[in-house]
């Protein structure tokens, strides 16, 4: 089963599995798409949107996990 960790890039998150993407925006990071967003880990994009890094990392795993 493949894993996200605070230093996985936003696009391997997304190569991983796309419905990923749906979980970022739903969390507040709308750039998804943006390209600059690719080349940045989860726990940097938390940072810039003021989100939380750990429970956003466990609802991406558990996702995953499930699919």
């Amino acid at each position: 089963m493949e894993k996200v960790t605070k230093d996985t890039l936003i696009g391997e998150a997304l190569m991983m599995n796309m419905g990923v993407a749906e979980i970022l925006m739903e969390s507040g990071m709308h750039c998804v798409g943006c390209p600059a967003s690719q080349g940045e880990t989860i726990e940097e994009a938390c940072m810039v949107h003021g989100i939380e890094t750990d429970p956003l990392i466990i609802k991406i795993n558990d996702f995953l996990a499930k699919n």
